[in-house]
């Protein structure tokens, strides 16, 4: 597996369980489905992102793919809180 693939999937996941705990702490379990399918749907959304902001990071080639992968993270963290404001 390349280094790229292996970082989109980490930084994904990272992104997926720093956000993911108020949404899982506020979860209403009269409607248990629509939560989990709420829950598989942002993660398969954050991973998709992850893959799409490092490979436009590494085609433009400014940074390393460690600083890259840097602010993905930050970038997926900070539109998670935003958005759930």
């Amino acid at each position: 597996m390349r280094d790229l693939s292996k970082a989109q999937i980490t930084i994904g996941l990272l992104a997926y369980f720093a956000t993911i705990w108020n949404l899982v702490l506020n979860i209403d379990y009269s409607n248990l489905i629509n939560a989990f399918g709420f829950i598989i749907l942002q993660l398969i959304l954050i991973l998709v992102l992850s893959y799409i902001i490092l490979a436009i990071l590494e085609w433009v080639r400014i940074f390393d793919l460690k600083t890259n992968s840097v602010l993905t993270l930050i970038v997926l963290v900070t539109v998670r809180i935003i958005s759930s404001l």
